[in-house]
C-alpha cells in the first residue's frame, strides 16, 4: 500500500512538473513574441512610420508630387493619374490580396497573365477596398495593363466606366489631412476656385524624401532583391507617376548625378527576367512592365 501510494505521489509530481515546464516554455514563447513585436515597432518608430503617419505608396507618391505650399500637384504631370492606380495594384499585392495568374507550363508574359484575388479581407483603406471590391467581382479577370486604364477611366468601353475611381487625387490628400500632413485651403485662379492641400508637417515630408534618397545613396545594396520592397516600389512607381525628381532636387550635384545613376539602373530591370527570383513580388513587376512597356 505504501508502495502504490510512493507511486501515485511520484506521477502527481511528475505530472505537475510537466505542466510547469509547459507553463514556462509558453510563457517564453509570449514574452518572445512580445519582444519581436517590440522590436517591430521600435524599427517602425525609426522609420518614422507611427501608426499615425504610416502612408499607403499612394500617399506617398502623391505627397512627393504635391507641391508644399501650393497644395496641388503640376499641371503639366499628366502621369501621375495612372501611377497613383498602379500604386493600388501593388499596395494590394504586398499586402496579399493580390496576385498573378500561375505562368503555365508555356510560361506567359506578365502583361498577358490575369490579375487574382488571393484575400477579399477589408485593408481599411476605402480607396484600396473599393480597387479590391472591382477586381475580385469581375468575370473573367483582367490584367494589370486593363486595370490600370479601367480604375484610370481610360476605356472606349461605356460598359466598363463603372470601375473608374473618381477623384482619387482629392480622396488621397483628404487622407493625408487627416493624418496630419497636410490642410486644406481655398485658392483663387481668376476664373474657378480650388481646394488645395499645403503641406502642414513638414517632418513626415522630409523623412519621406530621405527615404527615397538613402534607398539609392547611403543604403544603397546594388541588388533591388536586397532591399526592402516597399521601398524599391516607391521609386519606381514614383519615376513612373513623374515625381521622382521632386525627392533629388534638393541634393548637391554630385549626389544628385549618383542617385540618379542608380535609379537608371533600377529602371533598365528586366520585369520579366526578376520576377522569377525567389521571393519576387509578381503583380509588382507586372506593374514596372505596364509603365515601361
Amino acid at each position: 500500500m505504501a508502495g502504490l501510494t510512493q507511486r501515485t505521489s511520484g506521477l502527481v509530481q511528475r505530472r505537475t512538473e510537466a505542466i510547469r515546464s509547459a507553463a514556462a516554455d509558453k510563457e517564453r514563447e509570449s514574452a518572445g513574441e512580445e519582444d519581436e513585436a517590440r522590436r517591430g515597432e521600435e524599427e517602425d518608430d525609426d522609420k518614422g512610420d507611427s501608426k499615425e503617419t504610416r502612408l499607403t505608396l499612394m500617399e506617398e507618391v502623391l505627397l512627393l508630387g504635391l507641391k508644399d505650399r501650393e497644395g496641388y500637384t503640376s499641371f503639366w504631370n499628366d502621369c501621375i493619374s495612372s501611377g497613383l492606380r498602379g500604386c493600388m495594384l501593388v499596395e494590394l499585392a504586398l499586402r496579399g490580396r493580390l496576385q498573378l495568374e500561375a505562368c503555365g507550363v508555356r510560361r506567359k508574359s506578365l502583361l498577358s497573365r490575369k490579375v487574382i484575388c488571393k484575400s477579399d479581407a477589408p485593408t481599411g483603406d476605402v480607396l484600396l477596398d473599393e480597387a479590391l471590391k472591382h477586381i475580385k467581382e469581375t468575370q473573367p479577370p483582367e490584367t494589370v495593363q486593363s486595370w490600370i486604364e479601367l480604375l484610370s477611366g481610360e476605356t472606349w468601353n461605356p460598359l466598363k466606366l463603372h470601375y473608374q475611381l473618381r477623384n482619387v487625387r482629392e480622396r488621397l490628400a483628404k487622407n493625408l489631412v487627416e493624418k496630419g500632413v497636410l490642410t486644406t485651403e481655398k485658392q483663387n485662379f481668376l476664373l474657378f476656385d480650388m481646394t488645395t492641400h499645403p503641406l502642414t508637417n513638414s517632418t513626415i515630408k522630409q523623412r519621406l524624401v530621405k527615404k527615397v534618397q538613402d534607398s539609392v545613396l547611403e543604403k544603397w545594396v546594388n541588388d533591388p532583391h536586397r532591399m526592402d520592397k516597399r521601398i524599391l516600389a516607391l521609386i519606381l512607381l514614383a519615376h513612373s507617376s513623374d515625381v521622382l525628381e521632386n525627392a533629388f532636387a534638393p541634393l548637391q550635384d554630385d549626389q544628385y548625378d549618383l542617385g540618379m545613376k542608380r535609379v537608371h539602373t533600377l529602371l533598365e530591370l528586366e520585369p520579366e527576367k526578376e520576377s522569377t527570383k525567389p521571393s519576387a513580388n509578381e503583380l509588382m513587376w507586372a506593374v514596372v512592365a505596364a509603365f515601361t512597356k
